[in-house]
């Protein structure tokens, strides 16, 4: 069986942000580190080598397959700013309509520039989405 390869460890966020070479992407992530640390009361803990993550729940799958990963986190990749909506984006479609220039995925919201964005909307995205997980997860 497969092993979610995506962990919490105990690099440090702050070290982590600062090596960002691009001095706006820096800063933008530590912007939206406050923000979902609000989102989800939660202190930001560092998964797998370039994902900075907000709390945690416990998945176990009808297969067997189970692990923990991250109720809402986001990565800084190169071209783009990769926010993670856990439940995806079907709650969110007005939202997503206020929130500004975005791409999504299954549970990636991809942000170019946080000046691309309502932070507002993005907090409210994130806020809810990380209150419908721990309902889906009450045990974590």
């Amino acid at each position: 069986m497969a092993e979610n390869k995506t962990k919490a460890n105990e690099a440090s966020v702050d070290d982590y942000l600062d090596s960002i070479d691009d001095e706006s992407k820096r800063e933008d992530s530590r912007i939206l580190m406050e923000i979902l640390a609000r989102a989800s009361g939660e202190p930001p803990v560092m998964w797998s080598g370039s994902i900075v993550g907000f709390g945690r729940y416990h998945y176990k799958y009808d297969s067997g397959r189970e692990g923990e990963h991250m109720l809402t986190g986001f990565a800084p990749r190169k071209a783009q700013i990769s926010v993670y909506i856990m439940p995806g984006f079907e709650p969110y479609k007005e939202q997503l309509e206020r929130l500004g220039k975005h791409k999504t995925a299954k549970s990636c919201l991809y942000i170019k520039r946080l000046s691309d964005v309502d932070l507002g909307v993005l907090e409210e995205i994130a806020t809810d989405s990380v209150i419908r997980m721990r309902k889906a997860y009450p045990d974590s």
